[in-house]
């Protein structure tokens, strides 16, 4: 697995699996809680040793249980979950504390790799405590890197004026829809990795059929073009599946390089 370095030196893996729909009724994100984590039991098996949730994904405590149950050390893992931008989690600093001391407890872990804030949070001031506090487990040691998600180039500016520990990471949707170009460049520039969710989302049939031919000159598929493509542009991709052939497959990226040419004509679509 390759990995990409953050700006505090540490190693993030360049493919990660996403856990929204995992666990809940009909694969569905607004699913009833079921139980069922037997995607991510075969995503750990496939290999995937970064794992993305979060609290509004209502199941950490089962995330964290398969990733405790799959008998692989702690240490091998790379664990992602974020806080959500409401009153009832960052309205106040004891808040953001006992949010914090939860994922833990959910999660099963005395560390979490990564912990984002959700969405951007409005209120300056619930910003600026939310972020002290994130650091101030970072002093301690429970949580290793501290980042956002969906925030835009101003907001990440507004953090940046008050930030003791500036954010490592930047989570946001990056696919043929929404490329979020100007974004991606912004971060890249200020050593911020990009961390794009839905990777694979809302493409056309006529995008998939440009990728398809793309994908003939490497004997792969258009889905492992297109996460290719974000790769080497240096983001960190969180794909997901529930069926064990396409995780495999969505791990299948780092044995071949795209052209700049075939580049230019993805980044186009």
């Amino acid at each position: 697995m390759e990995t990409m370095t953050l700006a505090n030196g540490l190693a993030i893996p360049a493919v990660g699996t996403g856990t929204n729909t995992y666990g809940k009724e009909g694969n569905r994100y607004h699913g009833e809680l079921n139980g069922d984590f037997s995607a991510l039991r075969s995503a750990i098996k496939a290999g995937y040793r970064l794992i993305d949730t979060a609290i509004s994904y209502r199941n950490e405590s089962g995330v964290g249980t398969t990733i405790l149950e799959s008998g692989i050390p702690r240490k091998e893992f790379y664990i992602i979950t974020k806080i959500p931008a409401e009153d009832a989690y960052i309205g106040s600093k004891d808040l953001v504390e006992q949010t914090v001391m939860k994922s833990l407890e959910n999660l099963k872990t005395d560390y979490i790799d990564l912990y984002l804030i959700h969405h951007p949070i409005k209120d300056k001031e619930k910003l600026k405590h939310t972020w002290e506090v994130l650091e101030s487990f970072v002093d301690k040691g429970q949580i290793k890197s501290i980042g956002v998600s969906n925030f835009t180039i101003e907001m990440l500016e507004a953090v940046h004026n008050f930030a003791r520990i500036q954010p490592a990471v930047n989570q946001i949707q990056s696919n043929p829809h929404t490329w979020n170009h100007e974004l991606i460049d912004y971060l890249l520039k200020t050593n911020i990795v990009p961390v794009a969710w839905g990777p694979v989302s809302k493409v056309t049939p006529e995008q998939i059929d440009k990728l398809d031919k793309i994908a003939e000159n490497y004997g792969k598929n258009w889905v492992q073009v297109l996460l290719r493509y974000q790769i080497q542009r240096g983001v960190v991709v969180i794909p997901k599946s529930h069926t064990e052939e396409h995780q495999l497959s969505n791990l299948e990226l780092f044995d071949f390089d795209l052209t700049k040419e075939d580049q230019f004509v993805i980044e186009s679509l």
